[in-house]
């Protein structure tokens, strides 16, 4: 490993000082990205225990790793946005001050890395070459970090020579401190390109190219700059024809976008394809022909292991099978690893992810409810042969969807882009019971960006507003539901490969190739429109499926005017507009 600077940016080295004044590590270590530099980190690893490596012959190259107990998912409650004015953060952000957050945290980090070594690693968010890429430097004084960092991102010696010697870079400070849940903040500077996270080890919380910067501060960026920063999966459909269709879509979680993204087709429909290009952030720009063409800025997938397996996921079971991280599932004796909905019969013993013992029938799950996996995305057996392409990829159509047992259709199109926009700020989903809250109850999240917008949210539908008026042929938005219920609480969708039939009636009406039925609430298909063939569905259960209760659409109206009404001037009048226009069409 490197201990003399790999750059010679002036910005980059005088951070770099300072922040090892701050935190006073004992060594300092430029990451390369090399396999010889990997290779003696995850030994290094492997000494202290921070990493348990697994049976070579059945997962090659993969590793596993424990975080503290107090330290399994991302801690919103203790994620900032430090933006000069309040109101500029917004409603649904907490807010702390730039000086205060670098006081409190500064006070955190000093002297937290004595005794530790600090690793200094560059990665690009993007792809080599492309106009959308944003290159970033962590900080770091974890070495699960910046394993994670090299399955994620592109990073070492070619982020390196992107950054030259003078390019901008988001700062991104990472410290683990002492784990303390009091002592816990993540810190976003939108103002500054900044970044900083300490006394966490979790993913989600230290993986700063990930949400922190892919999101929060690329939502900002993209604001000033005049692009998409989006919480979306991007999925090429394919025909028997030869022709691609690519789709974005945003959706809350447990609502099945990393299933989508490596949706397999079923037998009913031979000859078609699904190429997955992203299962979890899109980066997007007006090409020069007026569409929005997208990327992928990360370059593996970070999922959760629990209820993934072969009837799921199969092409995620497949991508895990090498060269991946598992965090906090269970380690079997035989050194491979298992998760609750994992194909096949439990284990009749291992070691849970809290490192005690475990044996089937155990009441307490063997692995933690958000553990994860960190793989390589070109392993993936659907992964597009343009998911690296530096220009991106054309988007045909938006899909925002979320859980709603009675009062979303299983979809339906929007009017037009404004009403799109309204349609995406109005996405909610009811909470399951493996979600914290009230079963049923709903949680507005508008284009499932409510965890992830770097800035007040009324102006970042503004965004989208004035995002249309630059496209000349944009993308037609939709709103899909595939956990509609009847009266039984059975679904009456069958989901997972069988969501291509809708994926192929929103491609058709993007083409032009269908009608469809208009509606108060937008264009749903006409009966026939999306095939059944094959699966055990009546005529009758797909007007269910497709049907619209203008009862419960106005009391739904109810609680969108409260949200909304929390935006105050900075909501839109647009928003307003399409607010008011639905509910005249639903009287």
């Amino acid at each position: 490993m490197q201990k003399e600077p790999l750059t010679r940016h002036r910005g980059v080295l005088d951070w770099v000082d300072e922040v090892a004044r701050l935190t006073t590590p004992d060594e300092i270590f430029w990451i390369d990205g090399s396999e010889k530099e990997k290779d003696e980190l995850t030994r290094q690893a492997f000494a202290t225990g921070e990493l348990i490596e697994l049976n070579q012959e059945k997962l090659p190259g993969c590793v596993y790793h424990r975080t503290a107990k107090n330290d399994v998912a991302r801690t919103e409650n203790l994620t900032y946005i430090c933006t000069s004015k309040k109101e500029d953060a917004g409603p649904t952000n907490n807010w702390m001050s730039p000086a205060e957050a670098y006081e409190k945290l500064g006070a955190i980090f000093r002297g937290s890395m004595k005794g530790r070594k600090m690793y200094v690693l560059p990665f690009i968010m993007g792809i080599p070459g492309s106009p959308f890429n944003k290159i970033g430097v962590e900080i770091t004084d974890s070495i699960y970090v910046v394993l994670n960092m090299r399955i994620m991102t592109r990073m070492g010696s070619i982020a390196w020579k992107e950054l030259g010697e003078n390019a901008g870079f988001t700062r991104c400070l990472h410290g683990k401190a002492d784990l303390n849940l009091d002592r816990r903040f993540i810190c976003h500077f939108p103002e500054d390109n900044t970044i900083w996270s300490v006394g966490s080890g979790y993913g989600g919380n230290v993986l700063l190219g990930k949400k922190c910067l892919a999101l929060r501060i690329a939502s900002y960026l993209a604001r000033n700059e005049g692009w998409f920063a989006e919480h979306m999966m991007i999925v090429g459909v394919e025909n028997p024809k030869g022709e691609v269709a690519y789709i974005a879509g945003a959706f809350p979680s447990a609502c099945g976008k990393t299933n989508l993204a490596m949706l397999i087709p079923p037998d009913s429909m031979p000859g078609y394809k699904v190429w997955t290009v992203g299962d979890d952030i899109a980066w997007m720009r007006v090409g020069d022909d007026g569409r929005l063409y997208a990327i992928n800025p990360e370059y593996g997938f970070f999922g959760v292991a629990p209820g993934t397996n072969y009837k799921t996921n199969p092409n995620a079971m497949e991508t895990v099978r090498k060269n991946t991280i598992f965090t906090n599932v269970l380690l079997k004796k035989d050194g491979t690893v298992w998760w609750e909905g994992m194909d096949g019969p439990a284990p009749d013993e291992g070691i849970d992810w809290k490192g005690d013992p475990w044996t089937k029938g155990s009441t307490e799950p063997g692995a933690n409810p958000n553990s994860r996996f960190t793989a390589p995305a070109g392993q993936c057996p659907s992964i597009s042969p343009h998911w690296e392409d530096p220009q991106g990829v054309p988007i045909s159509a938006f899909l925002f969807g979320g859980r709603r047992a009675s009062l979303a259709p299983l979809v339906y199109e929007s009017l037009d882009w404004r009403h799109g926009v309204f349609v995406g700020a109005t996405m909610a989903s009811e909470r399951t019971a493996a979600q914290y809250g009230t079963l049923g109850e709903v949680r507005r999240d508008p284009m499932a960006m409510i965890p992830f917008c770097g800035y007040n949210m009324g102006d970042y539908f503004k965004h989208w507003l004035s995002m249309g008026k630059k496209l000349a042929h944009p993308p037609r938005i939709y709103n899909v539901n595939w956990f509609r219920q009847d009266e039984k609480g059975k679904f009456l969708w069958p989901g997972y490969g069988e969501n291509l039939r809708v994926l192929k009636w929103v491609i058709d009406r993007c083409f032009e190739r269908v009608d469809a039925e208009k509606t108060p609430i937008g264009f749903v298909p006409r009966p026939g429109d999306i095939n059944t063939d094959g699966l055990d569905i009546s005529a009758e259960t797909m007007k269910g499926l497709l049907g619209i209760d203008r009862t419960q659409w106005k009391e739904e109206l109810k609680g969108l005017r409260e949200f909304f009404e929390k935006f105050g001037d900075r909501l839109p009048d647009e928003i307003w507009t399409e607010f008011h226009a639905l509910e005249k069409r639903l009287a």
